[in-house]
């Protein structure tokens, strides 16, 4: 249709005014028949003004006229009652056009899927489309795969609702063939999904999600690699919301066959106001395993979110005949009341795994209002490996700001190393850290464990994860910090040594309790000539009541055990020293852990707490040395040495 004859198309009829008017008529015409039968006999049957037969003539003749009259005023009665009857029709005809474009209307913003692509037959949509190429309301179409076998992208959805057209796929039998971008949608309305690439080509990028409400569209697939030395198609990045939404997962990543696998899509962003991010991707198979996508998050000023989730990250490709792929790293929560990470995406097998994503970190800058919460997200699982495993992914920290109020702060767990074989187990990922900084409030503050350290059969166990640092901060105010306890190491199966666990995290607090994490305990070897892994390392605690962490014990080894860790330091008004970790069990000698002090070192100083007491001393094994007890605060007493 021409646009002048889409401006003649726009003609408004009010029914309410054309059954107004058919009533009128119809009160007119009453009113006629009624005067029409009064003057019936006075004109129909005139007398003779005389006995002569001019007057007989004239009285005749006026009364034919009477009554051709009647004649002609019953046709007319008849005519306007059919007039009134066509009139009044007319007016139930257009009251029920409305009611039908009415339900019509709505049924489409409803169910917009259930209309035609863009309402063709709407003059509204075709004005619209002819001046912006774009319709009012209704959805956009989708892309299509043209003659060169690549995949088109979706039409944008209506200006006022609709979801964008999906992206067409690429074809199986072109080479590197992409799909289309999934269409935007307007005011309200979903993205539209990315196509599918074709032989070894990328995956399209989702559509926007509606600049009001709507979630962004999911990425499309990789295709798969099945040319010589072809990779795998990388997966679309997922469609990013506005203000209120969800962004869309990335696509994954195609498998090679000769080739790599491709990376995943990242996932979008998620609205300005309320916010979930989009996962991302996994990574595509191969001899090599491609990288999985980054998990959306959210974007903008944090004072504008209210709550906001991170993406989780996509897993890694499994490597054939060679590297696992990484995990993807999860996104941020950053909002004003709540943000939680994603978690990151575990890393592929291989004959050596891929590393694990890094937790997305949770962020509450609560300045507006009076609580506030953040969550990190855990780190992602190392892959395993037939040689070495790799790396567990650190997690995210938690984080609260904020003038006044109740902060919560949560860190991610690290994620596990992978296990490995004849080298070695992954390390574990460190624990997420936890912090609250208020100047007027309670701040409650609890750090990630680190992960643990990989398996192996004949190499060495992986070391477990540091854990994560925890503060409360307040100047006016209570709170309490709790560090993250270190990961235990991985164990030997059949001839290999343990790996040693991880230091614990330390804790501080001005107005409070502090306590520092436990350090991790070592790993088993195994074998003959197996040795145990140490243990960790205890948090020290700082502040008004602080308690240092335990340290960790040793593994045990059939030649010699691991040795134990030390007890973490507590300096405060009241603090006390961790325990030490005792000695692993073995025939060779092994040393127990010295215990922690009421007090710490600063600058080589020792500063003692006020009331307090030192932590005892691990024992040792085989021969080996305990460890000593912790130094006395100014008031308590020193820890026990441990046994030998």
């Amino acid at each position: 249709m021409e646009l002048t004859e889409v401006f003649m198309s726009f003609m408004f009829t009010a029914p309410e005014l054309v059954s107004a008017a058919a009533s009128e008529l119809a009160s007119i015409g009453s009113t006629l028949s009624s005067a029409n039968a009064a003057a019936a006999a006075p004109t129909t049957a005139l007398l003779a003004a005389g006995a002569d037969e001019v007057s007989a003539v004239i009285a005749s003749l006026f009364a034919q006229y009477g009554t051709a009259y009647q004649e002609l005023s019953s046709q007319a009665v008849a005519f306007h009652s059919q007039f009134v009857q066509t009139l009044q029709s007319g007016a139930f005809a257009y009251a029920n056009a409305e009611v039908a474009n009415a339900q019509h209307t709505l049924n489409s913003l409803l169910n917009p899927s259930a209309a035609p692509a863009a309402q063709a037959t709407d003059p509204v949509n075709q004005f619209f489309e002819a001046l912006t190429g774009r319709p009012l309301i209704g959805n956009g179409a989708d892309g299509i795969t043209n003659e060169q076998g690549v995949g088109t992208p979706g039409k944008p959805g209506g200006w006022l609702y609709g979801n964008g057209g999906n992206g067409g796929n690429g074809s199986a039998s072109v080479l590197k063939a992409p799909g289309g971008a999934g269409g935007a949608a307007g005011l309200l309305g979903h993205g539209g999904n990315g196509g599918n690439g074709g032989n070894g080509g990328a995956g399209g990028a989702g559509g926007n999600g509606g600049w009001l409400w709507g979630n962004g569209g999911n990425g499309g697939h990789g295709g798969r690699g099945t040319g010589l030395l072809l990779d795998g198609g990388a997966g679309g990045a997922g469609g990013s919301a506005t203000l209120f939404g969800m962004g869309g997962h990335g696509g994954n990543g195609g498998s090679g066959w000769t080739g790599d696998g491709g990376a995943g899509g990242n996932g979008g962003n998620g609205g300005l106001v309320y916010s979930v991010g989009g996962n991302g991707g996994a990574g595509g198979d191969g001899p090599r395993g491609g990288v999985g996508g980054n998990g959306g998050g959210h974007i903008g000023p944090t004072i504008a979110s209210l709550v906001a989730y991170g993406g989780h990250g996509g897993d890694g490709g499994d490597g054939i005949s060679g590297f696992g792929g990484a995990g993807g790293n999860g996104g941020v929560g950053n909002a004003a009341f709540l943000g939680v990470g994603g978690k990151g995406g575990a890393g592929g097998s291989g004959i050596i795994g891929g590393a694990g994503g890094a937790g997305g970190d949770g962020i509450a800058d609560s300045y507006l209002g009076l609580f506030g919460r953040g969550e990190g997200g855990d780190g992602g699982m190392g892959g395993s490996g037939s040689a070495a495993g790799a790396t567990g992914g650190n997690a995210g920290s938690g984080v609260v700001s904020g003038l006044a109020g109740l902060g919560i702060a949560i860190g991610g767990n690290g994620g596990g190393g992978g296990s490995g074989a004849e080298v070695s187990g992954g390390n574990g990922g460190n624990g997420g850290a936890a912090e609250t900084v208020h100047l007027v409030g309670f701040g409650y503050a609890e750090a990630g464990v680190g992960g643990l350290g990989g398996s192996t059969s004949s190499g060495t166990g992986g070391a477990g994860g540091g854990g994560g640092l925890a503060g409360a901060i307040n100047l006016v105010g209570l709170g309490y910090a709790h560090g993250g306890n270190g990961g235990v190491g991985g164990y030997a199966t059949i001839n290999g040594d343990g790996g040693a666990g991880g230091h614990a995290g330390q804790a501080n607090v001005f107005w409070g309790q502090a306590i520092g994490g436990a350090g991790g305990a070592g790993g088993d070897g195994a074998g003959v000539l197996g040795i145990g892994g140490s243990g960790g390392k205890g948090g020290t605690g700082l502040g008004f009541l602080a308690t240092g962490g335990a340290g960790g014990g040793g593994g045990t080894g059939l030649h010699t055990g691991g040795d134990g860790g030390d007890g973490g330091d507590g300096l405060g008004f009241l603090g006390n020293g961790g325990a030490g970790g005792n000695a692993g069990a073995g025939t060779g000698p092994a040393d127990g852990g010295n215990g922690g002090n009421a007090g710490t070192f600063v600058n080589g100083s020792y500063t003692p707490s006020i009331a307090g007491n030192g932590g005892s001393g691990g024992s040792g094994s085989g021969g080996g040395k305990g460890g000593l007890g912790g130094l006395a605060s100014m008031t308590g007493k020193a820890g026990a040495n441990g046994a030998p």
